[in-house]
């Protein structure tokens, strides 16, 4: 019997050999802005994670992460808000996925306005209404929920790492907010 890449389980590749790849091939990620949408359909409090970083300092991130091989890019969606936001977040994924920018990540410091030093990574971006309470997981320290003007704030925005900052203005520009 042939074995396929389906026949391995999620460590197909061990961390030498995925790091290799990291060097040589874009990854394609995920990142999700958490919103909180009012009675009236407006977008009300956008959520951004605390996280502690490799350095000892704080930052603050969107929700996101990497696609698995042979996952769907809204399975993706939804393991990195459980893993971001706990199980009871209530992700809101509509039916027709699209979304709202594609951004590019480089290794390069200053070759983009996103840097990931790991890797070249290309990222989706959506806009994700969360419905139910929120216990941010994994390295996630805190989610807090700020008003859409509150997210422009110099010092939120000098929190935001990897140039994050820069998919929260598209977000926000998306939504109708002005930037």
């Amino acid at each position: 019997m042939t074995r396929t890449a389906l026949d391995f389980d999620d460590n197909w590749f061990d961390d030498a050999e995925f790091a290799q790849l990291r060097r040589r091939l874009p990854i394609p990620y995920v990142n999700a802005i958490p919103v909180r949408v009012g009675e009236s359909g407006d977008v009300e409090r956008i959520g951004l994670l605390l996280r502690s970083l490799d350095d000892g300092t704080l930052g603050r991130e969107v929700v996101g992460g990497r696609i698995r091989f042979h996952e769907s890019i809204r399975s993706a969606l939804m393991r990195h808000a459980e893993n971001d936001l706990g199980p009871m977040a209530l992700p809101v994924i509509p039916p027709a996925i699209a979304p709202f920018h594609i951004a590019e990540y480089f290794p390069t410091e200053g070759s983009s306005l996103l840097h990931d030093p790991r890797q070249h990574a290309i990222s989706m971006c959506f806009i994700l209404e969360v419905r139910g309470e929120c216990t941010p997981r994994a390295d996630a320290l805190s989610l807090d929920w700020l008003t859409p003007e509150e997210t422009l704030r110099s010092d939120i925005v000098g929190e935001m790492c990897h140039g994050q900052e820069h998919i929260l203005r598209y977000a926000l520009a998306h939504m109708g907010f002005a930037i």
